[in-house]
């Protein structure tokens, strides 16, 4: 089969087309037969060398979600089988024709594969993020970078549970925000004031899905460092903020699975349309996640 690897750190143009040989699945795993793979920013992190986990083994397979046909299922393999349609966590190497996973949900056959592949990382951070932050009904939480892919489905699975939620976004992005369920507002100098003229009661706690700088108007807002998680500004170590990747977290793919109905129904949105590239233009699909541009997922065709 074919499938994206790279041999050593490095720019997008390390990452190759190579052929290897169709894994087999083992206990508890499901081969699926690859149409498409999500592009996440862990992804261009990892090939670059940003992201690390020990020491590390080259060649390397980027792609942790996918969505396609269950093509072989392994020992101990309950409530899916061979041709359903399927879209989950990949166990590595999603970037492929074929690729293992142990966690899948069905597809509703009114979604897309490309829109279906937008909610396995999506769902399980922003899941892993609200549950530690443990918020109430009627609570207020700010989420920095609302009308991105991870940022956007924690402001429906919030306002679904009865959080006020308020959102930051940049200027183009403001209908999107309030078409989640979210009060917008934009992020940069002066977002603890314009936060609190929003919520003047004051704000329980904070997500920060996309970095710009955000801590320390967060920590204002705050009065500290509690009830405050970012997934993506590092200077959180410096500040004595929760840093999470949430990469290790449970996959839910029962909360995948609802979700999925709900994107369906057209009860929950994606924040704009998928931005697809070619299975062999994996290069420049990871340029594309890596500048940030546009709130839709950036996936890979596989076929």
């Amino acid at each position: 089969m074919r499938a994206i690897a790279f041999d050593e750190f490095g720019g997008p143009d390390v990452l190759k087309v190579v052929d290897v040989p169709i894994p087999e699945p083992g206990e508890g795993e499901v081969r699926v037969a690859v149409r498409a793979a999500g592009v996440n920013p862990a992804d261009w992190k990892i090939r670059s060398g940003a992201l690390t986990f020990g020491d590390p083994v080259f060649p390397q397979y980027p792609g942790g979600e996918v969505a396609g046909v269950v093509d072989a299922v392994g020992p101990s393999v309950t409530g899916v089988a061979v041709g359903d349609e399927v879209f989950g966590w990949a166990r590595r190497g999603g970037y492929a024709e074929y690729a293992l996973s142990g966690a899948v949900a069905r597809k509703p056959a009114g979604l897309d594969w490309a829109d279906a592949v937008a909610l396995p990382v999506a769902v399980s951070t922003a899941d892993t993020v609200l549950k530690s932050l443990r918020l109430k009904p009627g609570e207020t939480l700010l989420i920095n970078g609302a009308a991105g892919a991870v940022g956007s489905m924690a402001v429906q699975l919030a306002v679904a549970d009865g959080v006020i939620v308020i959102g930051t976004a940049s200027p183009a992005n403001q209908d999107i925000v309030r078409a989640l369920g979210a009060t917008a507002t934009t992020y940069g100098d002066g977002l603890a004031d314009r936060v609190r003229a929003l919520a003047p009661t004051g704000i329980d706690a904070v997500f920060d899905a996309a970095g710009h700088g955000v801590l320390p108007a967060a920590i204002e807002l705050r009065g500290g460092t509690d009830r405050i998680v970012t997934i993506a500004d590092p200077a959180a170590f410096e500040l004595g903020v929760t840093f999470t990747s949430a990469g290790g977290a449970p996959r839910p793919t029962a909360l995948a699975q609802q979700v999925a109905e709900r994107v369906a129904k057209g009860e929950f949105r994606l924040p704009g349309s998928a931005r697809v590239f070619p299975f062999d233009q994996a290069a420049a699909a990871q340029q594309e996640s890596e500048t940030g541009r546009g709130p839709g997922k950036v996936v890979l065709l596989v076929r």
